[in-house]
C-alpha cells in the first residue's frame, strides 16, 4: 500500500475514503482520510459494473488481456460507451456515415 501512496501523495487535494484496516491509518495523513463505506459507494458501483460488462476483466476466464495496450484499448472503449458526452460524439459519428 505504501508504494501506492507514494505514486499518489503530490495529489493535495485528494481525500482518501477506506475500511479500518490498520495499513491505511499508519500511512494516509489523518486531515485527508476518512473512515467508512459513504465516500466509497459510488466507485463500488462503477467498478462492479465494469466487472459485470466487460468479461475479459473478471476472474476464471480465458478472456483476460495480457498486453497493457489492450487493457488500455478496452477501458478507453469502454468509457466512451458508458459516458453520454463521450457516446454521443461517436454516435454522430458513426451516424453521418449513412447519411
Amino acid at each position: 500500500f505504501r508504494r501506492w501512496y507514494d505514486k499518489v501523495k503530490h495529489l493535495k487535494d485528494a481525500v482518501f475514503y477506506t475500511d479500518d484496516w490498520d495499513a491505511f491509518g499508519k500511512v494516509l495523513p489523518a486531515d485527508r482520510h476518512v473512515v467508512g463505506k459513504s465516500g466509497t459507494v459510488m466507485i463500488e458501483r462503477d467498478n462492479g459494473n465494469t466487472r459485470h460488462h466487460l468479461g475479459r476483466f473478471t476472474r476464471r476466464t480465458k478472456a483476460v488481456p495480457k498486453s497493457p495496450l489492450m487493457v488500455d484499448l478496452t477501458l478507453r472503449l469502454w468509457n466512451a460507451l458508458t459516458m453520454p458526452d463521450v457516446f454521443k460524439h461517436y454516435q454522430q459519428k458513426f451516424i453521418a456515415i449513412f447519411r
